[in-house]
C-alpha cells in the first residue's frame, strides 16, 4: 500500500538546519516575525528571509500556504519553503501549511523548522495526507518521497499528539489505495482478501461467500452480482476496543468494485471512474483500520457488501422483483440504482446480527447528490437529530465537508409501486432523498442512523489542499473523530 511518508519530530538545532541539504520548510507568522532561530538562518542566508517577508508575494498569500526560494545562499538546502502560518493557528490552517510541505516533497526530504507553533502534529498530518501518491502502474514513477523531520519546542510531547494522528493518516492513505485501484486489480476477492490481512492488526475479519449470502437471503445484493464473474461477498470486520458484552457501533458501506450500470447501461463517457463506486467500502474499510492502528477504547463493527454490476446474459433485468433479506420485495426499475439493494441487506444483517448502538452507512450513491451540493460537502441523511449533530461536529472539526438533507414521508411516494412492496429509484425528482428514503425502510425505528452519499467527495475532479487529484480518502478522519468524540470521550 502507499504508506504515508516517514516523520520524526526532533528538538529545535541550528547547526543541523544549516547543515540539511534537501528541502527546508519554515513556518513564519503572517506579519512575517522571525524567532530566534529563524533569525539566524536569516543571518546565515544573508537576509533573504526578511526580504521574502516584505515581498508583495508573500502579502498576498494566505495562512497555509507557501512560496519557496530556490538554491539560497549560505546554507545547503536546495530550497527553502516559507510557510505563512499564524503562531495560534487553527488545526485546519496547520494541516493546509502541512499539505503545501507535502506536495512539494520529492526524494531529498524536508525539515520543518515549527519553533515557536503548537499545531506542530498538526502541520505533520497535513505533510502526511498530501505527500501521498498513487503511481503503482507508471513506468516512471517519479512518486519517492524522502523522510520528514519536523523541529518543534517540544518534540516528545509533538510526536506523541501525533501517534494517533498517524494511525488516521495511515488508514486514509489505505482508502484511497482502494479507491484509486483498477477494477480489474481489486475485485471482490482481492479487497476481501487485503481486509482479511488487518487480522495482523488485532481485527476480527470474516468473508462471507455466496452460499452463506443465499441461506441469510441476500437475494437484493446477490442480484446485483449475479452477471458478474466475480462473487459477490459481505465482509465482518470487529474491533473489540471497549467494554466487553457492550453493542457495537457500526459502519456499513457499499463496495461496487465496478459499476457499468448493468443492463441499465451507463454512458462511455466517464465510465472509467465507475472503479470509485466501493468509496463507501473503502471508507469503511479505512475506519476499521484507523480503530486498529491506534487501539481505540470502543466496540465497532464495520460491513462492506462487495459486488460488480455488469451487463450479461445472467444480469439481472429493469423489471425484476427481488426479495430482501429484512422480506420486503423491491422491483428493480433501473438496474444502476443497485448500490441501494446491495445496502438494503447488509444493513438489516447487521442489525439483527450485532444490534448496534447506532449505524452509519457510507456509498457513492447518487449523481442527484453532486447536482444539490457539487464536490464540497457530502450529503447526511438521518432519523436521529443527536448522531446527525455529532456527525455533523465531527466533519467540521476534520474539515471535511458535510451538508444535511432533508428526508420525510412524503418522498417515499415517489418510489411505490404496483408490482411489489417498493421499487429501487424514484427517477430525477429528489434523486438522492428518494435513495435515502429507500434505505430508510431497511432500518429499524430503534436504530439511530445516518446515510452518507459521497458521491461528490470520494473522488473530486481536482486536487485538494490535503490531496492529490484522485481518491481522496473522504470520511475516514471523521467516523474515527466520532469514535472518539461519541464513544471514547
Amino acid at each position: 500500500m502507499s504508506a504515508p511518508v516517514s516523520i520524526e519530530f526532533v528538538a529545535v538545532d541550528f547547526e543541523t538546519l544549516k547543515a540539511t541539504e534537501g528541502r527546508i520548510a519554515v513556518l513564519l507568522a503572517p506579519e512575517g516575525a522571525l524567532g530566534t532561530v529563524a533569525r539566524r538562518l536569516d543571518r546565515q542566508m544573508k537576509g533573504a528571509l526578511v526580504r521574502a517577508t516584505e515581498s508583495k508575494a508573500w502579502g498576498k498569500l494566505k495562512p497555509g500556504q507557501a512560496m519557496d526560494l530556490a538554491y539560497p545562499a549560505g546554507i545547503s538546502a536546495e530550497a527553502v519553503q516559507l510557510v505563512k502560518l499564524p503562531k495560534k493557528a487553527t488545526v485546519e490552517e496547520a494541516r493546509k501549511a502541512g499539505g503545501a510541505i507535502g506536495k512539494a516533497l520529492g526524494e531529498s526530504g524536508v525539515t520543518v523548522l515549527a519553533a515557536g507553533q503548537t499545531k506542530a502534529a498538526d502541520v505533520a498530518m497535513g505533510v502526511a495526507l498530501r505527500s501521498y501518491t498513487f503511481a503503482n502502474y507508471l513506468s516512471e514513477r517519479n512518486s519517492d518521497r524522502g523522510a520528514v523531520t519536523v523541529m518543534a519546542d517540544k518534540p516528545v510531547d509533538a510526536g506523541a499528539a501525533f501517534a494517533p494522528m498517524a494511525a488516521v493518516a495511515d488508514a486514509v492513505c489505505f482508502t484511497r489505495d482502494l479507491v484509486n485501484e483498477p477494477a480489474n486489480v481489486l475485485t471482490t476477492t482481492d479487497f476481501a482478501n487485503r481486509l482479511v490481512e488487518m487480522k495482523t492488526l488485532g481485527l476480527e475479519v470474516e468473508v462471507l461467500e455466496e452460499k452463506d449470502l443465499e441461506k441469510l437471503g441476500m437475494r437484493a445484493l446477490l442480484g446485483v452480482g449475479q452477471g458478474s464473474e466475480s462473487p459477490s461477498k459481505v465482509v465482518v470486520m470487529q474491533w473489540k476496543g471497549g467494554e466487553k458484552g457492550e453493542a457495537p457501533f457500526a459502519f456499513v458501506g457499499k463496495g461496487v468494485v465496478f459499476d457499468t450500470g448493468g443492463i441499465s447501461i451507463k454512458p462511455a463517457a466517464g465510465m472509467e471512474e465507475m472503479t470509485m463506486d466501493m468509496g463507501g467500502a473503502g471508507v469503511v474499510s479505512g475506519v476499521m483500520r484507523a480503530l486498529a492502528l491506534r487501539k481505540a477504547k470502543a466496540n465497532v463493527v464495520g460491513l462492506v457488501g462487495l459486488v460488480e454490476n455488469m451487463p450479461d446474459g445472467k444480469a439481472q433485468r429493469p423489471g425484476d422483483i427481488v426479495k430482501s433479506m429484512k422480506g420486503d420485495t423491491i422491483e428493480v426499475v433501473n438496474t444502476d440504482a443497485e448500490g441501494r439493494l446491495v445496502l438494503a441487506d447488509v444493513l438489516w444483517y447487521a442489525q439483527d446480527r450485532f444490534k448496534p448502538t447506532g449505524m452509519i452507512n457510507l456509498a457513492t450513491l447518487t449523481g442527484a447528490i453532486i447536482i444539490a451540493l457539487g464536490h464540497e460537502n457530502a450529503g447526511v441523511f438521518s432519523n436521529d437529530d443527536k448522531l446527525a449533530g455529532a456527525l455533523l461536529k465531527a466533519a467540521q472539526a476534520e474539515g471535511e465537508g458535510a451538508w444535511r438533507m432533508p428526508m420525510g414521508p412524503g418522498y417515499d411516494e415517489l418510489i411505490k409501486t404496483r408490482l411489489a412492496d417498493i421499487k429501487n429509484t424514484g427517477g430525477r425528482p429528489a434523486g438522492s432523498i428518494t435513495a435515502a428514503q429507500f434505505l430508510k425502510r431497511f432500518v429499524k425505528d430503534e436504530t439511530p442512523w445516518c446515510h452518507i452519499d459521497i458521491a461528490g467527495v470520494a473522488l473530486p475532479p481536482k486536487e485538494t489542499a490535503l490531496a492529490p487529484k484522485g481518491a481522496s480518502g473522504w470520511g475516514v478522519m471523521t467516523l474515527d473523530r466520532l469514535v472518539r468524540d461519541m464513544l471514547e470521550g
